[in-house]
């Protein structure tokens, strides 16, 4: 009687092991699980509905010689509705307000929330979470709230028609909902990195500067594109404390293509918005590949 050896029924192992037919893995999904798929697949093509229908109108109603409300192939395709707005006082003017207020209120939002959130990340006090609160109750004041009685400040300090003022009021208003996102980006930054920092005598606005920004620069752009799109779209603010046609940005000059009467210069209002968007799109694919990804942190440090 044979006895086989040990590498020779390892090797017959393998051998059927290849040869036997893989198996597939059962589904385990259920038909309740499928259901919500469906469900959830339906909801999120029908908002992608929502959402593409008033860009595809924009596109269709600036080509078109004649344009309505309604969407269509434009008959004639003409570019004379971008020629129209495309006049200094009317487009570029607004324009440079525009990146004025957005660009200054997204710097003195990012440059104050990192340095409230810091210590609100890094140290343990007692007023802490009342101070979250407190700063997230603020998101839910409504601006139209309290425009009245800002609106009597601004002409009490001599701040109405200024574009700085109006910068101050959007950074104020920012500021809340910046904190927060500040402080869960600043969260993931491993405190060692500090404490190496600090082992070799650098201050805690150094350390800052130097080691916890530069890491959570992915968590920067994020506020800084989120506050840039919210003052970059805001009309009631501007409308409410810039009186001048000089100083007021692009959401308010947009207001311009809507007549007396119900009158809308459909073409102009779609080519003008279409414009208007641009700069926001440039600017989020500027931030996004200058800047570091989710690998910021990647070997900052060793386990």
């Amino acid at each position: 009687m044979t006895t086989a050896t040990l590498p020779e029924v390892t090797g017959a192992r393998v051998r059927s092991a290849r040869r036997a037919p893989a198996r597939k893995k059962a589904s385990l999904s259920s038909p309740r699980t499928r259901a919500l798929r469906v469900v959830a697949n339906t909801l999120l093509i029908v908002v992608g509905i929502l959402f593409v229908v008033p860009l595809v109108w924009l596109v269709t109603a600036s080509l078109d010689a004649q344009p309505t409300l309604a969407i269509k192939m434009p008959e004639v395709v003409t570019l004379d509705n971008f020629a129209a707005v495309m006049k200094p006082d009317l487009l570029f003017q607004p324009l440079w307000n525009s990146v004025l207020l957005a660009g200054g209120t997204s710097i003195a939002t990012v440059v104050l929330a990192s340095l409230a959130a810091y210590p609100l990340s890094r140290y343990k006090m007692r007023v802490g979470k009342p101070f979250l609160y407190a700063v997230l109750f603020g998101t839910c004041l409504p601006i139209t709230a309290i425009m009245v009685p800002v609106y009597s400040l601004f002409v009490q300090l001599n701040l109405i028609d200024s574009i700085g003022g109006t910068i101050l009021f959007l950074t104020a208003s920012a500021l809340p909902i910046a904190i927060w996102m500040m402080k869960n980006f600043m969260d993931g930054v491993p405190v060692e990195l500090e404490h190496a920092a600090w082992m070799d005598g650098a201050g805690s606005m150094r350390t800052l500067v130097q080691i916890v920004l530069p890491l959570m620069r992915p968590g920067i752009a994020v506020v800084f594109i989120f506050t840039f799109i919210q003052a970059w779209g805001n009309f009631f603010v501007p409308f409410v404390l810039l009186l001048s046609p000089d100083y007021q940005p692009a959401a308010v000059s947009i207001f311009n293509f809507f007549g007396s009467f119900g009158a809308v210069a459909y073409g102009q209002l779609a080519a003008y918005s279409i414009v208007y968007s641009l700069p926001v799109l440039g600017l989020y694919v500027l931030v996004q590949r200058g800047l570091g990804g989710p690998s910021a942190l990647a070997g900052a440090v060793k386990g």
